[in-house]
Formats: structure tokens, C-alpha cells, sequence
């Protein structure tokens, strides 16, 4: 080979180890210009590669073999010289060449610039220190951390790295697979952690819950959790619609994703990045071929070699207490079938007891017999893994135990301590010491806190989920099992009922049954009952799906009602229709009007906003007819509240038709609305019912009328301290000034403008978008299609995250413009 090129190999590697597209163009050249035997060495010290205390050596190394393989094949050589010219160029390495730099008439210079005729020394740009990011701009760094006893995987590691090594202008997609309780989940944790640099774009979990007994997780609830992750605080409805906006935001982002727990490729798919610059990892008990046409990669994990679980062992007990029994050590091993989790737990109860032997223990193991769920589980020898279960849960003392065994009980696997002090019937500080207790027997895992709520997490591995409710089913009583999920329903339902009273006081007006005394909620304030109500979403729905399977209907339905704020703030259209459905069921099944007609109107509000008119105007005539027959039977407070029932169903009624185009069906409705709500005194729900006349006079070509019912909506509502609302009126009213006064469209404009800043205020994107498309309008009727393209397109922007419908309508209207 060349003494030049030898001589400048060892740097074009180092600049292969930083750039990623250097190291790809090497392993392009390897594969295509040397055979097989003499190009797999290569490649695989190629995925060995990485920045750290052994980089010299790694380059040194791989350079020598280059040059050992270049002078078997001489043809290499050449080709081999001018990735070595083309990388040091990449890397911007002096050569020592003189350098002429010209900078012709068309060309543009970015980035900080120094002019000067001659420079003699160094020069060196220091970039200001960028401010803290907003907390909306926090980048996601969800991956857990590796726990210290990490033992080997070397070859599984190699073989992932070599993956995304060889990977070429496509994403990576690895398939980790194996039997329950093996490490697929930590030792994925540690490939991508130990390349975190290569993200740039944030690291991302989502637990896809493939063998929980509640079922596995579903992909719209999965991609809702993965778009907020990314700052996407509302999603579309539909699963095909999420799925577009995921591929759309992850498109050309540098991110790894995690996807644990999975059941099948079909779960698997809609989650998928759009990125070829994003590195997936997928767990499964499966082998999930169906992944194959995807392009993923399977590493299947077996359990480790005998000597590797001792070593694991080793590093959980301390290396003299293994070396001092080292047979012992071995049989433990083998009784616990090699299986990390197995291993880790029965490490974790000698740990505990540091006089009681290995021989002990693993004498325990062996003769430890028994049938049930686990065995589905077992790997090499039977019950192996629930003797080591056995064995930890055997020696807990009381209270811990019982914790054990009812936290099984929950409908989810990962909760905080207020849901634990209430499924276990204790107070907060008895509840942080058991979990405590049992994370320490690693029993249950310590997530660290919630970044919404900051309060901590825990979680129960699936295996060891089943074997705790194994031994709930033994010692715990029906009575027993049904005070402690009582329990958790009912703090589910005061809490959501506290988040209602702070962020829709105007709602919480329906009674609530307690079985025992309410506990205060985990937030004091709006802003963190809304932030507990985005964060226990799919908690919320779970425990209303047990209420209503256990035939609690009361509680069903009212946890329904409490979750107004989550389904009118953060519009989870999937969750807000189904919570209203099994609602409706279970107050229809309690007998209780009220709750039937707040189901049918709340519930009613859901279908209309995701395009179900139909449907959402017979839910709407079921409450208004079940009004009037409460009302014909009623007197005094009974006859009001029926009556502000029956406005509100007419008020439904009356948006669906205004959303359908059906203006004069929506206008009596509405109107009648109105003189209900003026009759009992109703005066916000009379000043929406304007607001709602204002709009249909206005999309009716009848701006005067529409200013006229705007701007007493506009008073009225600002009187009663109702920003969102207010704000609406204001849109509208701007909106209905451009239509009655043409030539002073600057007025209206102002009027829109101001309208834009308070929505900002709220926070509420869909009107926001709804502003920007009226000043497009305004522009467009004026002739001036310049702005009205300017403002079309800025509309078109806050649409994409919230609307499929409104996004299309702005879509249109661009190319209209042409």
C-alpha cells in the first residue's frame, strides 16, 4: 500500500468514528471491493467502533488490518486511497497542501466569518451559551437507565451495532426476542443509551403492555403518548390519522425509540418512525417475522451461560460471597434456570439475609414445586422462576406482602403512591416505605418521577405481576379484593372530581358516591390537576372500564363526568367518546336521570366534534326528550334543572346543525335555547347561546344581526370571568365587522388580531388556527390574495396538529389561490 496512504489511514478512521457517513462509505468499500473472507473481519471490527478510552487503540488496529487486507487484494488499494482523500476532506484535516479559497459574486457565506489578508497563529469562535430551553422544549430522554449489573450480551451488542452500521439511507428496525424475564428490555436499554449521542432528537419509550391480563396497549393510545412526547399536545381521532401526523413529525429526526412489550407486528407497525435516521429496538416474547417486511433485524435472546449468571450473581452479592461457595453459586444458577430476572430476584433476597448460605438457597429453589400461570413461563427447569419468586415473596413481612399482592390487583402496571396507599388501604407515608420495601427486594421497579407530575413511578414486570396475583388469588378474599379496588376507584374519582372543580367549576355540579372518605388529590392548583389529568389518561379510563365491570355504575358514570376537563382541554376524542359510552350504560343501569342526560349531552358534544353529526344528534334528542319528561313530573329545583337540561340538548342540537350547514334548523334551536336559559337565569349558558346566534346570523350573510348578539355575548361573558369563551365571541365579532363595514377592514383586522393574542393566552391551537383563517378570508374578499395566502398558510400550520378536517379545508383554499 502506499506510504502516504498508510501513513494517513489511522486519521480517516478517526474521522469515521465521529461521522457516521464516513464509517458508511467504509463499510460500502469493504463490502464491494474485498471478499467475503477477507471483508467480515473488517466489517465486524468496523461495528465494534466507538468513541472512548479504547479509540486509539481501535483505529491503530483497524488500520493494520486494512492494510494487511489491501496487499492481498491490490485492487483495494486504489479504492481504498480515495475514501482515505475523501475522508480527511469530510474531517477537514490538514494536509499541509497550499490553499486558495475564492469566494465567487453568487455565493453565499454562513456561519461566523473572518476577513482578513494574512492570519498567523489560531483562531478560535466561541458561540454564546445558548438560554434554557422552555420546558415545552425539553428534548425526551425517556429510556431508563441500565441497572449496574449488567452482565455480557458482548455478541448481542456486536450484532446490533453492526446493524446500524451497515444500515444504508433506511431506518433501523431491531427485533429483541425471548422468553419473559431474560434482559430483552435491558439489554436494549443499554445498546441505546451507550449511543446516545447518535440522537440528537430525544429517546423515546412506550411500554406496548403485549401480555398484561388487561390486554395489550393500543396503537392510538400509544401514538397519542409518542406525539405529546414531542411537544404534540392534540392528536387526531382516528388511529390511520395519528399514524400519518407520527410519521410526519419523526420525518428526517435523529430519535431511538424503544417499543417494549410487544404482541404482535400489527401493534408494532403503526409506530414505526418516519425517519431513516431513527434506530428502533422492539422487545416481544414473539419473534414478530411479520416485522420482516419492514426491514427489522431479529437478535433472539436465550438465557445466559451458567457462567455469566454467576457472574451476574456476583455483582448482586459482592465476589467474595460467591467465590467462597462457588458450587452453590453454580446450583442457584441452574435452579434459577439462568434467568436474569430469576437470578436477580434470588440474589435480592440473600442479599437481604447476608448469613444464609448459597447451598441454602439453592436448595430451596430445587425443591420448590407448584402449578399456575408462571409455569406458561418457564424456561429449562419447571417453576424455577416462581421458586425464586416464591422464595423473595416468602420472607417479606406482612405488610410488605400484602402490598405485593394487592398492587397485582391494579388494572395497569405502572402507578405512583397515592394509587398504592389506596389499593392498599394506607396512608402516603406507609405507602412510600412499602414500595420502597419492595423495590428493594426488586419486586417492583423504581421509575423515578412522572416529568408531568413529578410524582414517582413504579412498576411491576409481567412476571412478576403474575405470580403477586397468584398469591392474591390465594390469600386474598373476594371482600378483600373488592375493598381494595373500591379504593382506587374512589381516589380516581375524587381526584378527577378536584381537577374538575379547579378547571371547569361551571361543570362540576352532579353529585358523587364514596364508598369511604375522599383523600386530598395529588395537585393543588389548575395547571397541575390538568397535568395529573394528561398523565393518568389511561389510568382514568381503566379504572372507569373496572367500575363498570364490577357493576359500580354510580362511580362509572361519574368518573365520566369528572374527566369533562381532560376531554374539553386536551380533546383525546378516542377516550372521550369511550368514557361517554360506558357511562351512558352504566347510568342508564343506575337509574339516575341526571347522570343519563349529562352522559347523552357530554357524550353528544365528543361525536360531533370528530364528524359523527348523526350520531351526535341522537344523543342529543335522547336529552332533550328525557328533559322534557322529568320536566312535565317536576316542580321547583327539579323543574330547573330539567329545564337548563333541556337548553343545553337544544344547544347540542343546535351546533350539530350549524356544523352540518343546516343554518335555519340550527337558528330555532338555538333560539330556544335561549329563552330557556333567560327564563331560569341561566345567564353564561344564555350568553353562549348568543355567542352560537352571533355565528349562524354571521354564516347566514347577516353581519349586523351577528354583531348585535356578539358583542353582548363579548360583554357578558368577560363579566363572568370566561377568557376562552370571551375570546370566541371576539373572533366572531371581528369576523362580523369585516362582512357589515368592507372598507374598514383594518378595524375588523385589529379586532381578529386581538382576538389571536388572548387565544394564544388559553393555549387553545385549534382557534388559533380558526383566527388566522378568518384574517385569510377578510384578505381574500378584499383582492388581496397575497396576504389572504399569507394568513391561509399560517392557519394551515396550527391546523395540521388538531384537525384532518380543517387542514383539508386550507388546503383547498391554497390552491384556489394558485
Amino acid at each position: 500500500m502506499d506510504e502516504v496512504t498508510a501513513a494517513e489511514l489511522p486519521a480517516a478512521l478517526a474521522v469515521a468514528l465521529r461521522r457516521p457517513e464516513v464509517r458508511r462509505a467504509l463499510v460500502r468499500l469493504v463490502e464491494e471491493g474485498l471478499p467475503p473472507a477477507l471483508a467480515d473481519p473488517v466489517l465486524h471490527r468496523i461495528g465494534q467502533y466507538a468513541s472512548g478510552p479504547r479509540a486509539g487503540a481501535q483505529v491503530r488496529e483497524l488500520a493494520d488490518l486494512l492494510v494487511r487486507q489491501a496487499g492481498l487484494r491490490p485492487g483495494f488499494t486504489d479504492a481504498l486511497a480515495g475514501w482515505v482523500e475523501a475522508a480527511l476532506g469530510a474531517g477537514s484535516v490538514d494536509r499541509h497542501d497550499d490553499v486558495a479559497n475564492t469566494v465567487g459574486a453568487s455565493a453565499t457565506v454562513s456561519g461566523p466569518v473572518v476577513q482578513a489578508r494574512d492570519i498567523t497563529g489560531g483562531v478560535h469562535f466561541h458561540p454564546a451559551p445558548r438560554p434554557p430551553a422552555a420546558a415545552a422544549d425539553v428534548l425526551p430522554r425517556q429510556l431508563p437507565p441500565v441497572p449496574g449489573h449488567f452482565t455480557n450480551r458482548q455478541d448481542e451488542l456486536a450484532r446490533l451495532d453492526r446493524l446500524v452500521g451497515t444500515a444504508r439511507d433506511s431506518p433501523v428496525v431491531a427485533v429483541v426476542s425471548g422468553p419473559a424475564g431474560v434482559g430483552k428490555t435491558t439489554l436494549a436499554r443499554r445498546w441505546l443509551l451507550a449511543r446516545a449521542d447518535s440522537f440528537p432528537d430525544g429517546q423515546l419509550y412506550a411500554d406496548l403492555r403485549g401480555h398484561s391480563p388487561d390486554g395489550p396497549a393500543r396503537p392510538g393510545e400509544l401514538l397519542g403518548h409518542l406525539l405529546r412526547s414531542l411537544g404534540r399536545t392534540e392528536v387526531p381521532a382516528e388511529l390511520n390519522e395519528r399514524a400519518a401526523l407520527w410519521r410526519s413529525v419523526t420525518a428526517d429526526a435523529r430519535i431511538a425509540l424503544l417499543l417494549d412489550n410487544a404482541l404482535s407486528a400489527a401493534q408494532v407497525r403503526p409506530l414505526l418512525p418516519g425517519s431513516v435516521a431513527a434506530v428502533t429496538a422492539v422487545t416481544s416474547r414473539n419473534r414478530l417475522t411479520g416485522l420482516g417486511l419492514e426491514g427489522a433485524a431479529f437478535v433472539p435472546l436465550s438465557v445466559l451461560a451458567t457462567r455469566d449468571a454467576v457472574e451476574l450473581l456476583s455483582r448482586r452479592l459482592g465476589a467474595e460471597r460467591v467465590r467462597r461457595e462457588p458450587e452453590a453459586a453454580r446450583a442457584m444458577a441452574r435452579a434459577c434456570a439462568n434467568l436474569p430476572l430469576a437470578v436477580c430476584v434470588a440474589g435480592a433476597r440473600l442479599a437481604a439475609r447476608p448469613r444464609q448460605s448459597l447451598a441454602a438457597m439453592a436448595r430451596a429453589l430445587s425443591d420448590a414445586e407448584g402449578t399456575g400461570p408462571l409455569d406458561a413461563l418457564r424456561v429449562g427447569r419447571e417453576s424455577a422462576v416462581r421458586a425464586a419468586l416464591q422464595e423473595s415473596y416468602r420472607v417479606l413481612a406482612p405488610e410488605p406482602a400484602a402490598a405485593y399482592r394487592r398492587l397485582s390487583l391494579l388494572p395497569f402496571t405502572v402507578f405512583t403512591p397515592p394509587v398504592a396507599a389506596a389499593v392498599c388501604g394506607t396512608g402516603p407515608d406507609a405507602a412510600d416505605r412499602l414500595l420502597d420495601e419492595l423495590a428493594e427486594a426488586n419486586l417492583v421497579e423504581d421509575l423515578g418521577p412522572d416529568p408531568r407530575t413529578g410524582l414517582d413511578r413504579y412498576r411491576f414486570h409481567d412476571l412478576l405481576r403474575a405470580h403477586a396475583r397468584e398469591c392474591a388469588d390465594e390469600a386474598e378474599t373476594e371482600r378483600d379484593v373488592c375493598g381494595a379496588l373500591r379504593r382506587v376507584v374512589d381516589f380516581y374519582l375524587s381526584a378527577a372530581t378536584a381537577a374538575e372543580t379547579l378547571l371547569t367549576p361551571s361543570h362540576r355540579t352532579l353529585s358523587r358516591d364514596y364508598a369511604g372518605r375522599p383523600v386530598p388529590p395529588p395537585f393543588t392548583e389548575a395547571p397541575g390537576a390538568l397535568r395529573w389529568l394528561d398523565a393518568e389518561r389511561d389510568h382514568l379510563m381503566a379504572v372507569l372500564r373496572t367500575a363498570a365491570d364490577r357493576g359500580w355504575h354510580a362511580s362509572a358514570w361519574q368518573l365520566a363526568d369528572a374527566m369533562w376537563p381532560l376531554c374539553l382541554r386536551l380533546r383525546p376524542y378516542e377516550l372521550w367518546i369511550e368514557a361517554h359510552e360506558i357511562g351512558l350504560a352504566a347510568a342508564r343501569r343506575a337509574g339516575d336521570r341526571d347522570g343519563i342526560s349529562r352522559m347523552l349531552t357530554s357524550g353528544g358534544t365528543g361525536l360531533r366534534n370528530v364528524g359523527r353529526l348523526e350520531e351526535a344528534l341522537s344523543w342529543f334528542r335522547q336529552a332533550r326528550e328525557l328533559a322534557r319528561e322529568v320536566a312535565h313530573h317536576s316542580e321547583g329545583e327539579t323543574l330547573k334543572a330539567a329545564r337548563r337540561n333541556e337548553a343545553q340538548a337544544l344547544h347540542g342540537l343546535g351546533q350539530t346543525y350549524r356544523l352540518a350547514g343546516r343554518l335555519a334548523e340550527a337558528g330555532t334551536h338555538f333560539t330556544r335555547a335561549l329563552a330557556l336559559r333567560e327564563e331560569i337565569g341561566y345567564r353564561r349558558g344564555a350568553a353562549l347561546t348568543r355567542l352560537s346566534l352571533g355565528d349562524t346570523a354571521l354564516a347566514a350573510g347577516r353581519p349586523d344581526e351577528a354583531v348585535r348578539q356578539l358583542e353582548r355575548a363579548r360583554t357578558e361573558l368577560t363579566e363572568l370571568s370566561d377568557p376562552y369563551d370571551a375570546a370566541r365571541a371576539l373572533a366572531l365579532l371581528g369576523r362580523a365587522l369585516a362582512r357589515r363595514d368592507g372598507t374598514r377592514h383594518e378595524a375588523a383586522d385589529r379586532t381578529l388580531l386581538r382576538a389571536l393574542a388572548e387565544f394564544e393566552d388559553t393555549g387553545s391551537v385549534h382557534w388559533q388556527g380558526h383566527v388566522l383563517e378568518m384574517l385569510g378570508e377578510a384578505a381574500e374578499e378584499r383582492g388581496d390574495v397575497e396576504r389572504a395566502r399569507d394568513w391561509y398558510a399560517q392557519s394551515l400550520a396550527r391546523y395540521l396538529p388538531v384537525s384532518d378536517r380543517d387542514r383539508d379545508r386550507l388546503e383547498r383554499r391554497l390552491r384556489a389561490l394558485g
